[in-house]
């Protein structure tokens, strides 16, 4: 049987306390790429009853992300906006979740993210990373930006750490690892640097503003 709104929000403020939930279920997000970050991002900030979730993305899923990433196998060949926001609605289902089938660029960032507060980039490409994180600090002056580096091999995970970089600007990861470096991206430590992504997101709601 699925809970009421009141009933799940109740087991929620449970957890995390009135004040604080409150806060969450009035809380606004951008998930840009829903790749291995994106996809966990959005799944643990889901699970914290953040209240609107935007999702952003182009790509399919292919059987290559189901090793690190949140879909499965009858998703194969399904838009990824499409697959997470249908997971997303088991988990969450009174959380206002939109998705967009788009790839994001300079243009058209300032116009879709407008009216975001936090900001989450989750992209594979460097160059990728490099345009989001310039638009955002640079175009959207009111937003706050999460954003992943570093998070491929079998490093200690102790490595993975969150940099507040700028007022605005908080970077999470080991910032050198890379795929090209030999082993690639597995499940456990890409997860890490999502959670510190997320919980960083959840600190920012809370009102917290260090790393």
């Amino acid at each position: 049987m699925i809970p009421t709104r009141e009933e799940l929000y109740a087991a929620l403020e449970e957890r995390h306390g009135a004040a604080l939930q409150e806060k969450l279920s009035c809380a606004q997000v951008a998930v840009c790429g829903l790749g291995g970050l994106g996809s966990n991002i959005a799944v643990a900030l889901a699970r914290a009853g953040v209240g609107t979730l935007r999702l952003f993305d182009f790509d399919r899923v292919d059987i290559s992300n189901l090793n690190r990433q949140q879909y499965f196998i009858d998703q194969l060949g399904m838009y990824k906006t499409e697959a997470l926001v249908q997971t997303l609605r088991r988990i969450a289902p009174y959380s206002e979740i939109t998705a967009v089938n788009v790839r994001l660029t300079e243009e058209n960032i300032p116009e879709l993210l407008a009216d975001v507060p936090i900001v989450c980039e989750a992209f594979d490409k460097a160059d990728q990373k490099a345009m989001l994180v310039n638009t955002v600090l640079t175009r959207l002056p009111h937003a706050y930006l999460v954003a992943g580096s570093g998070m491929a091999g079998l490093e200690s995970a102790n490595a993975v750490r969150t940099r507040r970089v700028t007022k605005r600007f908080y970077l999470c990861g080991d910032e050198h690892s890379d795929i090209a470096d030999g082993l690639g991206l597995v499940s456990a430590r890409v997860a890490a640097c999502a959670s510190h992504q997320a919980t960083m997101v959840i600190r920012l709601i809370a009102g917290d503003r260090d790393a």
